[in-house]
């Protein structure tokens, strides 16, 4: 931005000598404000910043002392540089009143052109200084304006400390986080003032001598502190020590962060890792016995693998229930309903009764694989097994316990067993392990069982809609994994190996034909783009990314498409609720009937 150019301000009655002025000053690089009286000068001064005066002495009305004078009273023209310029001969009394009145020098006319020169360009040349002081004074000044403004505004709280340990700055930041303001703690001792915990006083002192002492010019430390009202707060301290040129302490500045709610969410991961590794190890130890004793009580393949799918699927529904409360608890009728949902068991055939009862996770896991094994042998040996059978099941609380009573009626009688199975061992002792019990009852109209577990009361679980039957099948009905995919070109995408090699050979024995396989997104959308298929086995997360991209494109190309995923419905996309949800882990019949459906025509559905 080029600099406006200086003015100077000439005041004569006489219009020829302003004439001859402007022309003497033409070629100096400044403007010429004329005036004509002192009043008329006195205007222009209102409005207008100059860098010298030239009056003359002797003008009709005001005179230029006079001028001079009232000059000199006004704070906006004090300080303006005065030079008369007069052709009247004078005494030194006159001059004397002249440099009393605030001038600078006095010229008599006519003027050397020279000297006059001289004595603007340098007066010009002194108001150009003061000028340029004055735009980094104000520049300097807008500067500290900025950081105090961002040191005012800003997340840390920042504090200053000399070299005598004493607090010379207080930031707003600071007394935002502490409560004390700035007046409060000037000057204390920064060990005096009760911000720091008792456990860190010695190692904030050690801290403050190393930097005073130099030895630790700037650093970074965890510190716990405590506000005005009382509060603990975590909170990383940076710290630098400034020092002038001979090496002594300026001060110590501390900008300091609160990184409470961060260390608490640290030791909440902490924990939530440590709590899932347990959960994790705990589920595969079950998985693990729940396939040995089952491969030990089995009589072949075809009788050991819808035992363990079964019983897998059991607690698989019960994780879901407690996955949907957050790990809080499970209702034992939605247990109850899960056994059903799942196909293990025709809801016309059973009837359920009893009040609303919460339980904690693991007696609720353990309940789950109970329930799952009554069912099955119900289905096996007892009333399940004849057309006309039916089960009930009610339970009550009674002093603490939770009692429930399983019986059978319209099916075969049955007698005490000669040996105690697998199914029997995992309902007595699942129980046992929560402080409960099995007691089974033996007679002509059915199997029955007598289940007790300690229960306390706990807070309401929230109110929630019962979830809709999943898409998958009940078993018994449909297909039965007798449906035959009859070559159809299936493209599968799933980012977990072993999975989706169980998913190929699955639909490969189903007489499928697998066109490509993909585990990211982006593989996704390229094998899309390529291969030609009928249908899409699409899993709800690859590698951490989401597939709402991936179900849109297959969408917008009318490719028919099913979640194979661990999530619920709640977690997968917002906009295909209508695609059908295959949950791992997957029943075979399920899935070949889900996919054989898809593939029909819309029109033949």
């Amino acid at each position: 931005m080029q600099p406006e150019p200086t003015k100077i301000l000439a005041v004569d009655d006489v219009e020829e000598n302003l004439t001859a002025l402007e022309a003497l000053l033409a070629d100096e690089g400044v403007t010429l404000i004329k005036a004509r009286s002192g009043m008329q000068a006195l205007e222009l001064l209102l409005v207008e910043d100059v860098a010298l005066a030239l009056l003359d002495v002797q003008m009709p009305g005001m005179d230029g002392f006079e001028l001079a004078e009232l000059m000199r009273g006004t704070e906006r023209t004090r300080r303006v540089p005065i030079i008369f310029l007069t052709a009247v001969a004078t005494d030194e009394r006159r001059q004397f009143r002249g440099y009393e009145s605030g001038a600078i020098d006095y010229l008599f006319k006519p003027v050397d052109p020279h000297i006059l020169r001289h004595k603007v360009a340098l007066f010009v040349e002194l108001f150009q200084q003061r000028q340029e002081l004055a735009r980094e004074r104000d520049s300097h000044a807008a500067a500290l304006a900025r950081i105090q403004a961002h040191g005012d505004n800003s997340p840390l709280a920042i504090v200053e400390i000399d070299a005598q340990r004493h607090v010379v700055a207080w930031s707003k930041g600071a007394e935002r986080l502490f409560g004390w303001r700035a007046a409060e703690v000037a000057g204390f001792g920064a060990s005096e003032l009760k911000w720091l915990d008792d456990s860190q006083r010695g190692d904030f002192a050690g801290l403050i001598d190393e930097m005073i002492a130099g030895t630790v010019p700037r650093t970074n430390r965890l510190l716990r502190f405590h506000t005005a009202e009382g509060l603990t707060l975590d909170c990383e301290c940076y710290c630098s020590a400034l020092r002038d040129a001979a090496g002594r302490l300026f001060s110590i500045s501390l900008q300091i962060l609160d990184v409470t709610e961060r260390k608490r969410a640290e030791a909440t991961q902490k924990l939530l890792i440590g709590e899932l590794n347990h959960r994790v190890k705990n589920t595969l130890a079950s998985v693990q016995a729940i396939a040995t004793q089952t491969l030990r009580h089995s009589s072949g393949p075809s009788d050991f693998a819808p035992t363990f799918i079964g019983r897998i699927h059991a607690l698989a529904s019960a994780h879901s229930l407690l996955s949907g409360e957050t790990w809080q608890a499970a209702r034992l009728g939605d247990l109850i309903e899960g056994q059903v949902t799942i196909g293990a068991i025709d809801g016309e055939r059973f009837h359920w009764n009893g009040p609303e009862v919460d339980l904690r996770p693991e007696p609720a896991l353990h309940l789950a694989l109970v329930l799952h094994e009554l069912v099955t042998n119900a289905h096996k040996y007892g009333a399940l097994s004849a057309p006309a059978g039916r089960v009930e099941l009610e339970w009550r609380l009674t002093n603490d316990q939770l009692v429930l009573d399983w019986r059978e009626r319209g099916g075969p009688p049955v007698e005490p067993p000669s040996r105690r199975g697998f199914g029997t061992a995992l309902i007595e002792r699942s129980l046992r392990s929560d402080g409960g019990s099995a007691q089974p009852h033996y007679g002509a109209e059915g199997m029955g069982w007598t289940l007790t577990l300690p229960y306390a009361s706990s807070p309401r679980l929230r109110k929630k809609a019962r979830p809709a039957p999943r898409e998958q099948g009940a078993s018994g009905s449909g297909s039965d994994g007798k449906a035959h995919l009859g070559g159809r070109r299936l493209l599968l995408i799933e980012d977990e190996p072993l999975v989706a090699f169980e998913l190929a050979a699955t639909l490969e024995d189903a007489g499928g034909h697998i066109v490509g396989q993909a585990a990211t997104v982006a593989d996704a959308l390229a094998l899309i783009d390529q291969a030609e298929c009928d249908l899409v086995l699409l899993d709800g997360n690859l590698q951490g990314e989401g597939v709402e991209q991936v179900a849109r494109v297959l969408a917008n190309r009318a490719i028919p498409f099913l979640f194979v995923s661990g999530y619920g419905r709640d977690h997968l996309p917002e906009a295909f609720d209508a695609v059908p949800v295959i949950e791992k882990p997957f029943k075979v019949a399920d899935l070949i009937d889900a996919i054989a459906k898809l593939a029909v025509p819309a029109t033949q559905r």
